[in-house]
């Protein structure tokens, strides 16, 4: 019986050029991905229409566009898979919030991610322009919050993309934390 690839293989050959890799890869990573987005679209605004299955087919569709991607790991592609998230939900909740000129406002729990707001439901643009403001201060700060909250990474995958230290990834998260809690609720 001939053994299948799995996720860091199929990564590696989708790199290379194969691009029946992902084909294959994403049936792996399918169940994972709609797990992380069932869990963001969990607290949405009931006047969204944005499903899960809607949001990793979008995922899948900007995945096929990366070019020249050199992926060493399997957290490598769930940072990507994070970022892709973001990008997706906040292009989302900004048509949203177009179309209904200011209403509709599109709400994320933050509760997963260690009680980063008092309150439990934060506004997906300002976290999405808190973050932003705190790329341009601390990039690296910045990117764990990503990781960790929109891509479901642990501690230790973190610090596997980021190439640090798992607690290095701790004080970048418990920093982070604070001044996006300071940042949001000013």
């Amino acid at each position: 019986m001939r053994k299948l690839p799995g996720i860091t293989e199929l990564l590696l050959k989708w790199s290379e050029g194969d691009n029946l890799a992902l084909d294959q890869l994403m049936p792996l990573v399918y169940d994972e991905l709609h797990l992380l987005a069932k869990r963001h679209l969990r607290h949405e605004h009931r006047d969204i229409s944005l499903q899960p299955t809607i949001l990793v087919h979008e995922v899948y569709l900007k995945l096929i566009e990366q070019k020249n991607l050199d992926w060493q790991h399997r957290a490598q592609f769930f940072g990507l898979a994070a970022r892709l998230i973001r990008n997706i939900l906040i292009d989302h909740a900004r048509r949203q919030q177009a179309a209904k000129r200011g209403g509709g406002k599109y709400l994320l729990s933050l509760s997963e991610a260690d009680r980063l707001s008092r309150q439990p439901d934060v506004e997906l643009i300002a976290l999405n322009d808190a973050l932003d403001k705190l790329a341009a201060l601390k990039p690296d700060h910045s990117r764990s919050i990503e990781l960790r909250f929109f891509g479901g990474l642990t501690v230790e995958e973190t610090a596997e993309v980021m190439g640090v230290s798992e607690i290095t990834v701790h004080r970048y998260w418990n920093f982070a934390k604070a001044w996006l809690h300071h940042e949001i609720n000013r």
